[in-house]
């Protein structure tokens, strides 16, 4: 194997793109090689720092969430039940605090994730499963089911959310792809299937039996209240299920930032791998709705601040998943001692939160900004 060219210089290698490999010339100035047997892989070491320290952050926010509330509970005593020792703040942490931080965690991870895999293939930071249908597919499917009575259970809402997330999200990207997938084209499609599902949300909500669209309206709202470990059991089986992909996301990430005319003169399968990065994203986003509702603007942010943050040239996949933790985690503490005694939705804080920032980015553009 050949060794490691010094560091701050450039060397002839051949990055893997897509199943091919192509000669490129890789810049090792802010990566460190890691080998792994006859493997090696580029680390970015401003990511690995910023991912490191978006944990930190995590395990401060989700301390906080656990000590804070109606009635106080010492960092000590947290630790001692987590720690699975006994303690007389063993009911209000372990029972009723903890499984609601643990979803918000896993949410917003999933929402991280899936909104860094959206914008990734559109190429456009306003791109993010809220903003193009996949969340709103979610939302018209339980708030429809639940109006009319089909969906009566609090088990059968994350399935019908799933199934129509992913149905939304299909049909964004079939109207999208004409001979390529563009930026543009995907994301104002995307905005025009979001109108339609939500005014037909709207018509489920006054058409349907009155008690069922009042607990759908709550839904809707994105609300931690009442998650328990079983939303929290799904959707951690389902993370764990998407780490394989989600690695070979991590690699294929590189193949994106080609056009399609290049993309076939090196021989890749750009439409494939596009869509096996779009129908991840698009899953992770159905499956953190069905465990929370739909949380708006968190995969918009997310991916976003990790960007800026590790100054890369993709948008790093896991430091969006520890960022969109941090901030469903302490929008869910804010949301719940902001008013205090008053418990506001989550989804009501990321919308006060995610709205300007939206707003912000939209005139960014039209300044010409990246």
């Amino acid at each position: 194997m050949t060794p490691a060219p010094p560091r701050g210089s450039s060397a002839p290698s051949r990055v893997p793109l897509g199943g091919s490999s192509v000669p490129s010339r890789v810049p090792l100035r802010g990566y460190a090689v890691v080998r792994a047997g006859r493997a090696s892989f580029l680390l970015h070491r401003r990511s690995a720092a910023v991912a490191l320290g978006l944990l930190l952050a995590l395990a401060g926010a989700v301390v906080a969430a656990l000590c804070l509330g109606e009635s106080a509970v010492s960092p000590g005593e947290v630790v001692r039940v987590l720690l699975g020792r006994p303690s007389p703040d063993e009911l209000v942490v372990g029972e009723f605090r903890l499984p609601r931080v643990v979803v918000g965690l896993l949410a917003g991870a999933a929402l991280g994730l899936a909104g860094a895999l959206v914008q990734t293939v559109a190429r456009n930071p306003l791109a993010s499963p809220d903003v193009v249908g996949v969340t709103w597919g979610a939302t018209a499917t339980v708030v429809g089911l639940a109006a009319y009575g089909v969906v009566g259970s609090a088990d059968r809402a994350p399935y019908a959310a799933v199934g129509g997330g992913l149905l939304a999200g299909l049909l964004v990207y079939g109207l999208a792809w004409r001979r390529g997938l563009h930026d543009q084209r995907f994301v104002l499609i995307g905005i025009g299937i979001s109108v339609a599902l939500s005014s037909l949300t709207s018509v489920f909500l006054t058409r349907g039996d009155g008690f069922q669209a009042q607990a759908a309206t709550v839904w809707m709202t994105g609300s931690l209240d009442g998650a328990g470990y079983d939303q929290a059991g799904r959707l951690a089986w389902v993370l764990a299920a998407a780490l394989p992909v989600a690695l070979w996301a991590a690699r294929a990430q590189r193949s994106i930032s080609f056009d399609d005319a290049t993309a076939v003169g090196l021989g890749l399968r750009l439409g494939r791998i596009r869509l096996g990065l779009a129908l991840l994203g698009i899953v992770l986003a159905s499956c953190a709705a069905g465990a929370a509702g739909p949380v708006d603007f968190v995969a918009l942010m997310a991916p976003q601040i990790a960007l800026r943050l590790a100054r890369s040239v993709q948008v790093p996949l896991f430091c969006s998943a520890l960022a969109g933790a941090l901030v469903v985690v302490l929008a869910d503490l804010l949301a719940r001692r902001l008013l205090a005694p008053t418990e506001l939705p989550v989804g009501v804080v990321t919308g006060l939160v995610g709205a300007p920032y939206l707003m912000w980015l939209l005139t960014r553009s039209r300044r010409g900004g990246a």
